[in-house]
């Protein structure tokens, strides 16, 4: 078995990459996409405008790819391209989430270094976080659909969602604790929902 397969599951039946280009220019439009949070780029793009994966399959490797070390975006993109070319395919999904992002950032950073005390440009860095975590918190909420066919169900899915954000929102507790200690408790529930 492959490495960089994240599963047992069959591939995905629907579209699917045509090759290691698609792969790369695909990441590469994604990755061009997403200023200042990509979440709810990948969704729409990787789900409902390509279809290569269902909303299901979606949330499960989004989870996957937040518990892994490193940006989620980028991991999402290795666990796709490992999934339907292996190795090469995530090293082109990789490389295309990786290659132009990172010579326009270089870019911004030599633009944006002589502007960078003036009080207009902290207000507008200020509004466009305000922006990011409005499409968080709107991706979420399109998220919730993929829940229904959770073996905990959107009750309990809801329970450890809303402890996870007392802990690291209200409690300022680092998010390791609430990673570890909630994901394990979601995992042993989940296994004895599937056991039973």
């Amino acid at each position: 078995m492959d490495i960089l397969q994240t599963d047992e599951r069959p591939l995905h039946e629907g579209p699917r990459p045509q090759s290691l280009a698609d792969l790369f220019f695909s990441f590469t439009i994604l990755a061009l996409q997403g200023f200042g949070g990509v979440l709810a780029v990948v969704q729409r793009e990787l789900v409902e405008k390509k279809k290569w994966m269902t909303q299901e399959e979606f949330v499960e490797d989004w989870a996957v790819a937040q518990i892994m070390p490193g940006p989620n975006v980028v991991n999402m993109s290795l666990i796709i391209g490992g999934r339907y070319f292996g190795l090469p395919g995530a090293l082109a999904a990789f490389a295309g989430m990786l290659t132009l992002p990172l010579m326009l950032i270089m870019i911004i950073a030599i633009v944006y270094a002589p502007y960078s005390n003036h009080p207009q440009v902290a207000h507008a860095l200020r509004a466009m976080g305000a922006v990011a975590a409005g499409l968080i918190l709107a991706t979420g909420i399109r998220l919730i659909r993929g829940l229904k066919n959770n073996p905990l169900g959107p009750y309990v899915c809801g329970v450890l969602s809303l402890a996870c954000f007392t802990a690291v929102a209200l409690l300022r507790l680092p998010l390791a604790y609430p990673l570890f200690g909630l994901g394990i408790l979601g995992c042993i529930l989940a296994y004895r929902k599937l056991a039973s």
